[in-house]
């Protein structure tokens, strides 16, 4: 089993009662599971952030290096929003 560190961490009541709920309902077995999932959930979607940044900053060097005509901005936004909406139903994310 890997190693843990115990830490103490401060939630707004309503916070409190739903880590609380979710035990009591069986869901989890410990306020500590509850936090751990959350923070793995948290890990997963700050790591999709930042793979979308990397891949922003990418095209974006990728665009001022291309001498082609350009492409509409509305075609290009329109293709961004579908892209990152099937991302983030793949990941289970609602809009």
């Amino acid at each position: 089993m890997a190693t843990t560190e115990k830490i103490s961490i401060a939630l707004p009541p309503e916070m409190v009662a739903i880590v609380r709920n979710a035990v009591a309902t069986g869901e989890y077995a410990s306020s500590s599971e509850v936090i751990r999932d959350a923070l793995r959930d948290w890990t997963f979607k700050r790591t999709l952030r930042q793979q979308g940044v990397k891949e922003l900053r990418q095209l974006w060097q990728e665009a001022l290096h291309d001498k082609n005509p350009g492409v509409a901005a509305d075609d290009v936004l329109d293709r961004l929003e579908r892209k990152y909406q099937a991302m983030a139903d793949a990941a289970g994310m609602a809009k």
